[in-house]
């Protein structure tokens, strides 16, 4: 019934008049399940797990072999250096952005293990990291960290329409997308 015509005294009374000596029921029979969870939602205690551990592959002392001439590139030595012309090119669009400005180098640490780990997860392929020019402290160790880690396949700087020398385009090596087994 529409609330613009309420009922008529005698369509009240006639209600009232059946329901007489009926009892309200209890609602005690039905159990909602919670809800379940989302497959893609990352428990923030493992969340942090993955970033530490993938932060603990970068270190200060250790200098990899790169190229000092040209663009900063790096290409793992299992994987194809066709994979490195494609990233210099501008073939493979990154689909997750880290922005490094402002921060220090331990909270830069951090954040690429935490990219890594969320591109692993994700099952991203190809990420940007912009460290920017600064005072080039970023600059210069953001490879040095990146070509230390196992699962960053290349890197090389990014074409001028993504940022020029001011980021690096990153291949992340992922893993096969499995679908997720139903208990």
């Amino acid at each position: 019934m529409s609330k613009k015509q309420p009922l008529s005294a005698e369509d009240l009374a006639l209600f009232r008049g059946l329901m007489t000596g009926t009892r309200k029921l209890a609602q005690d029979t039905i159990v909602h399940k919670p809800p379940r969870k989302k497959i893609s939602e990352v428990p923030q205690k493992k969340r942090l797990s993955e970033q530490m551990d993938a932060s603990h592959y970068f270190s200060d002392e250790f200098q990899p072999l790169l190229a000092a001439e040209g663009p900063t590139r790096y290409v793992r030595s299992d994987v194809s250096h066709y994979e490195l012309k494609k990233l210099r090119r501008g073939d493979y669009s990154p689909e997750i952005f880290l922005d490094l400005h402002g921060l220090t180098q331990k909270q830069a640490k951090v954040e690429l293990g935490a990219l890594i780990a969320a591109c692993r997860r994700e099952h991203i392929f190809c990420a940007s990291v912009m460290h920017g020019h600064g005072k080039h402290v970023l600059k210069q160790q953001t490879p040095l960290w990146l070509a230390q880690h196992p699962m960053v396949m290349a890197f090389h700087q990014a074409p001028k329409p993504l940022g020029g020398d001011a980021v690096l385009l990153v291949l992340i090596e992922v893993e096969e997308w499995q679908p997720p087994e139903l208990p």
